[in-house]
């Protein structure tokens, strides 16, 4: 998938040192989530697992998550347990790929 693709989805990924910044302003934040959180790890089996709490900004929600030479998949939830996954596809960020970066 192609960035415009995501950016159509209301995501924004930017490559900080060593960290991927994501903006998400996406379906969850556009049906009114108070709160959403990214779920993401590394490579296709999702190595390293975790989930991280978005903070709310004027863009819509914002978290740091580190860099990792293999692809990093993601995922949005809210607090009402509605999923933004790409429709099962998830979101795919390759941190060697520049063509990534906004």
């Amino acid at each position: 998938m192609i960035v415009k693709d995501y950016e159509e989805n209301g995501i924004k990924v930017d490559k900080k040192k060593e960290d991927i910044e994501i903006i998400y302003d996406g379906l969850l934040a556009k049906s009114g989530a108070d709160t959403v959180y990214a779920f993401y790890g590394y490579g296709d089996k999702w190595l390293s697992r975790s989930v991280q709490k978005m903070d709310k900004t004027s863009h819509g929600f914002a978290t740091n998550i580190p860099a990792n030479t293999n692809p990093v998949y993601v995922a949005f939830k809210d607090s009402a347990n509605n999923w933004d996954n790409n429709d099962g596809r998830n979101y795919s960020i390759a941190a060697e790929n520049k063509h990534f970066w906004t």
